[in-house]
């Protein structure tokens, strides 16, 4: 939509759209009759057309039946049971490049607009040479609906019922590659944080474990209802999967057993995303009629929000979570997109204090959660079907029916790069655990590998992260800042002391508790915490090593990165020593590691070794 339309104004832009596109030839009826029915039908614009039971694709209480994973895909009817083949003419079946004349010249008004009115709002970032395209894979048949990475490995999968898996070191496809058990399209796959397990889930009503090393199946595993499976997500700890359904049902299975552990469903819709929380307490669904759900580890519903107009199509959480003070909350970023061509930030916060009864039905209640909307994206002039954060919080990507990739800065909330090389929808986008590595999946059939030159991202980026946390912070950014930590309540006492960024990094124990009179001892600990977290990120900018480069542990800069059961990478010796000295936790999550196998990070070392090459001549 056009910026700086009113509400009426956006209603008469969309109406306008929906009409080019059912005179073009669209077959998106108002979901008046059930399918099957072969009566008249409204049409989105208004207009009435006959449609038969096998000609038509429907808009029905599920969602828009069209565009993007999980709401409709090529190979299965409305019901998504059966194929089907699309009525020629329909605005569907053809490319986005494919379009009639009229239709064309709409949508390039509409994208003249969006970049014409951008003023004050999203910036074009133009960093040179801070991503390439280093290799395509082209061997699936059809659209690429799914990519997914592990420390070592790269899956995608496809409409053409096979997942792929290949090596990151050279993206040679591994002897057992391709993967075939799905009788119809595989909408999903993922790894489990170790890498040791992969999941696909399909059409035909399964979700698949796979053994990434043999590429053997370990167990299948039906959705109750029989419908078919559009999303599926490993947990933290790998111990359980969830599967999400075209039906609305969600199952969480036990991975030691590969049982059926809790079952739930939505109210309306299918669901077609899901994510888990980095702590794993909470996980969150995504639905074609537009709903953000969210769930505890017991399957228990905590919250329900209208997010998007038409339909949610992905969603995922930032790997940092922000810890807040002596209420022990947990505060998680989290993403999601649309049909609407949106992507939405929301804070997530979750109470850990839960020992008594009371406590407990409070948790079952939703009482100590918060879901709160913090900003939207623009960038995209058409739905957007996948996002995904970097391993770091640092970046967000995004894919769209307009074909483009968009690379934002999740701080700044700035575009730092847009993608345009594929050439119909891009239908998943998923980063490398370290952030160096970006692949991109499309209808074209295509999956694109980015490396991002981390030197360009420090030249073109250091100025504004040194901006960001140094004195150059506004009294309003200290203040946004102390939300984002968890600290709202002191947001009023630093404001009547004036305390811009400059002071706030001054601020000293004594300060604290004489100058701005923060009584509690635990919360002025905190506070100097946050603050000292700040002076370490600062050191870390001005020296120009890249904070990916530092060891989670040390602060240090890594010489022999390994990636430890997490996900996360360590220095080697420094996991060693936590690992052998402390309890098998991971120094990211506070979680159980599920296994002490450290394997070595060599995409990291490469990249570190080329930067220290640069920067020591």
């Amino acid at each position: 939509m056009p910026t700086g339309l009113s509400s009426s104004g956006s209603v008469r832009w969309r109406a306008q759209l929906l009409s080019e596109l059912c005179r073009s030839g669209c077959c998106l009826p108002q979901p008046a009759y059930p399918p099957g029915s072969g009566r008249s039908k409204a049409c989105v614009c208004g207009s009435e057309r006959a449609t038969g039971t096998n000609r038509h694709l429907y808009r029905s209480e599920a969602g828009l039946r069209g565009v993007g994973p999980g709401i409709w895909r090529p190979g299965e009817t409305s019901s998504g049971s059966r194929p089907r083949a699309r009525p020629e003419g329909c605005c569907l079946r053809r490319p986005w490049g494919e379009r009639p004349a009229s239709e064309t010249a709409l949508l390039q008004g509409v994208a003249r607009s969006t970049e014409t009115s951008r003023a004050g709002g999203v910036i074009l970032l133009q960093i040179k040479n801070m991503v390439k395209l280093i290799h395509t894979l082209a061997d699936h048949s059809d659209d690429v609906n799914c990519c997914a990475f592990s420390p070592s490995l790269l899956a995608t999968c496809s409409l053409d019922k096979t997942i792929r898996v290949y090596s990151l070191s050279n993206f040679t496809e591994l002897p057992h590659s391709p993967l075939k058990f799905h009788t119809y399209a595989v909408h999903c796959c993922c790894f489990s944080p170790s890498g040791h397990l992969l999941a696909s889930c399909s059409t035909d009503g399964t979700t698949v474990l796979w053994n990434t090393q043999n590429g053997q199946t370990l167990a299948v595993m039906e959705q109750p209802s029989g419908s078919p499976v559009r999303v599926c997500r490993f947990s933290p700890d790998s111990t359980c999967l969830v599967s999400g359904a075209a039906d609305g049902t969600v199952v969480l299975w036990n991975i030691q057993t590969y049982k059926l552990y809790r079952c739930g469903s939505v109210k309306d819709g299918s669901l077609v995303a899901c994510a888990f929380s980095p702590s794993g307490d909470l996980f969150v669904t995504g639905s074609s009629c537009g709903d953000l759900t969210v769930w505890d580890d017991k399957m228990r519903c905590l919250h329900s929000e209208k997010a998007h107009d038409l339909g949610v199509t992905c969603c995922d959480f930032s790997s940092q979570p922000v810890s807040d003070g002596e209420q022990d909350f947990q505060f998680f970023r989290l993403a999601s997109c649309g049909q609407d061509c949106q992507i939405k930030i929301w804070i997530v916060s979750f109470t850990h204090i839960l020992g008594a009864r009371e406590n407990e039905e409070n948790k079952i209640q939703g009482k100590g959660f918060v879901l709160k909307y913090k900003s939207t994206l623009s960038g995209h002039s058409a739905p957007v079907l996948a996002c995904a954060f970097s391993h770091d919080g640092q970046m967000l990507v995004s894919g769209s029916v307009d074909k483009s990739v968009v690379v934002y800065d999740t701080n700044t909330e700035n575009i730092l790069h847009r993608l345009t090389q594929h050439t119909r929808y891009v239908t998943t986008c998923a980063f490398a655990l370290n952030t160096l590595l970006l692949a991109t999946g499309s209808m074209d059939k295509t999956v694109n590998i980015w490396q991002f030159d981390t030197e360009a991202l420090c030249q073109g980026s250091m100025e504004d992260q040194l901006k960001q946390f140094t004195e150059d912070w506004s009294e309003e950014d200290v203040s946004t800042w102390l939300s984002e930590q968890g600290l709202k309540d002191l947001v009023d006492i630093f404001k009547m002391n004036n305390i811009d960024g400059k002071e706030l990094l001054n601020l000293t124990k004594e300060s604290l508790a004489d100058d701005l009179k923060i009584e509690s001892l635990g919360l002025r600990s905190k506070v100097l915490r946050k603050i000292e977290e700040l002076r370490t990120k600062v050191k870390s900018l001005s020296s120009g090593t890249p904070d990916e480069f530092l060891c989670p542990i040390t602060r240090e800069l890594m010489r022999d990165p390994v990636i430890a059961s997490d996900g996360y990478s360590y220095e080697k010796e420094a996991i060693e020593n936590w690992i052998g000295k402390k309890k098998r936790t991971s120094p990211m999550t506070n979680l159980i590691l599920p296994s002490v196998v450290l394997t070595p990070n060599r995409t990291l070392k490469m990249a570190i070794d080329r930067w220290l090459e640069t920067h020591q001549k």
